[in-house]
């Protein structure tokens, strides 16, 4: 889903990530002497409770381990079965399922979405009669950055389909095909397509059609099942500096955008499955090489930035996204990779197909940091490369980003006229307002303060502080959410209000917040009679 990089470095966890869980190896492989113990080192740094960890070479699972806590302050191992949520690592499955609907002559690639949903709707009428099925998988449709994405983040009333439907009223921000920019929403739609041509919900369809051929037994599709029990990894994030157990993200409306839950040995089926181009353990198929192709073919250019110093190895030539992929290079390689990002859960999974090479590493807390250190510490051991202290690379890289934030904070902060007051009255901001794309806000007088609900989001519900002249600071109430936003008021000639717009207090925000996407609008009062 969604990405964020993470805020601080600790070394608290020195007791719990004394040991591991037993290694379970399918075969013996050339694994780098010591990985244990690198492993464990960058959880410390990082202070990532619990975190699995699988490798597949040439065709064997060589490693499918668990190391760590599925629990701060519980005794409980992450083992080869712990499950966690991969959260967009789901999206190559919706790719999956969206390809053997090809195969079957049910859909076509490059057959509009409106030939098989024609109620589905974008801003511009031509890009609706336009956009394709391979247009929903690869980010160039137009839209923002996680445009769309408050519709469901946080969890909200509205249901799959009235989420596809409001993508109607939501603005692009480049012309059509032109740019990528990562987005959630169109895999709902994808979703969408998949139950219309099948007969089948989307969670059923993988289920039946990907897991259990794959023998993905100890998974499951829907975020709503990290609140199943058994043995399943908490989520745990950074709150208030402290990092501690969080509310898992439960809403199954963007299952097909990141809803598996999945375990070390379970992931390691499915690199053997994608290494072999679709291929299964009993030498069928679960999907043809046709679709192996279009899978991992770069459809989305995307430019090429220059890396810090810090991470000049991982320069690359060039970029791209193909069906629920990434594609780039690492050192002259092709590699096809993928992240994922959920409240308290991060993850990667990465596969270098020339060299066989398949890696997942699925986490329980928000540290990409950790899982890149750990990474490219196996990359470069298959590769036979210099060797480069990556946990040093990614502390540095870290440490700069969180200094970055932290100054641009500040410059907001010094320049903030703190002696200024708002225009009006506190109760003149008090209104029902709207977002044509999102739905209705709230902003209520409640014992002497103002208080802001977004209505189809339950938890963001905050005080609104004022901040300087008409700009207030929503202080969510939820403070798992991380995500203040500014509300800026304009008033009208009048001296009421006539619009509010939005935008994050700090860079670090997760994009999909997309605060910055709304333009909100009072509603007329009723009139008397």
């Amino acid at each position: 889903m969604s990405t964020t990089r993470l805020m601080a470095i600790g070394l608290a966890l020195l007791a719990p990530l004394a040991t591991a869980a037993p290694t379970r190896a399918v075969s013996p492989g050339p694994l780098p002497a010591a990985l244990d113990s690198h492993v464990l080192q960058v959880m410390k740094a990082f202070e990532v409770p619990g975190l699995a960890l699988t490798v597949v070479k040439d065709g064997a699972v060589v490693l499918a381990k668990g190391y760590g806590l599925r629990k701060l302050g519980e005794p409980v191992p992450v083992d080869g079965k712990t499950r966690f949520g991969i959260a967009s690592n789901t999206k190559v499955f919706t790719a999956v399922a969206l390809g053997l609907l090809v195969e079957e002559g049910k859909i076509d690639w490059d057959a509009p979405v409106v030939r098989y949903l024609p109620w589905f709707q974008m801003w511009d009428p031509w890009v609706t009669r336009e956009l394709t099925i391979r247009d929903l998988l690869v980010h160039r449709s137009g839209l923002g950055l996680g445009a769309g994405d408050l519709l469901w983040w946080p969890p909200s009333t509205y249901d799959r389909k009235e989420i596809a439907r409001r993508l109607r009223f939501v603005k692009p921000a480049t012309s059509f095909r032109s740019a990528y920019a990562y987005d959630n929403v169109l895999y709902l739609v994808a979703g969408e397509v998949i139950e219309t041509v099948s007969g089948r919900s989307w969670e059923d369809f993988v289920t039946t059609r990907i897991l259990a051929p794959v023998g993905m037994s100890g998974s499951n599709v829907t975020h709503s099942g990290a609140l199943e029990g058994g043995n399943v990894a908490v989520p745990h994030a950074r709150i208030d500096g402290v990092v501690g157990p969080v509310k898992p993200f439960a809403s199954d409306n963007t299952n097909p955008a990141g809803g598996i839950n999945s375990n070390a040995e379970d992931m390691g089926r499915w690199l053997q499955v994608l290494l072999s181009d679709g291929r299964l353990a009993d030498g069928t198929r679960l999907f043809s090489e046709a679709t192996a192709k279009n899978l991992s073919a770069v459809v989305t250019p995307i430019p090429v930035a220059e890396p810090p110093a810090e991470l000049a190895a991982l320069r690359s030539q060039f970029r791209g996204y193909g069906l629920g992929l990434g594609i780039s290079d690492y050192r002259g390689h092709k590699v096809v990779t993928h992240g994922g990002v959920l409240p308290g859960y991060v993850s990667r999974v990465h596969r270098v197909p020339d060299l066989g090479l398949g890696i997942a590493i699925l986490t329980n807390q928000e540290s990409e940091a950790a899982y890149n250190a750990i990474l490219y510490h196996l990359v470069d051991h298959f590769l036979g490369a210099p060797r480069t202290d990556w946990l040093a690379a990614f502390q540095k890289d870290q440490a700069r980003e969180q200094k970055e934030a932290a100054e641009a904070e500040a410059k907001v902060a010094g320049a903030r006229a703190a002696a200024s007051r708002p225009s009006l009255p506190l109760a003149g901001y008090a209104g029902t307002y709207r977002d044509d794309w999102y739905g209705e806000v709230t902003i209520a007088m409640e014992a002497g303060k103002l208080v802001i609900r977004f209505v189809p989001t339950p938890s963001l519900v905050g005080d609104l502080e004022p901040w300087q002249h008409d700009t207030f600071v929503a202080r969510w109430h939820d403070r798992e959410l991380r995500a203040d936003a500014f509300v800026s008021f304009a008033l009208g000639p009048d001296g009421k209000v006539e619009q509010a717009k939005m935008r994050a207090v700090s860079p670090a925000t997760d994009f999909s917040f997309d605060f910055h996407d709304l333009l909100l609008r009072p509603e007329p009062s009723p009139r008397r009679p």
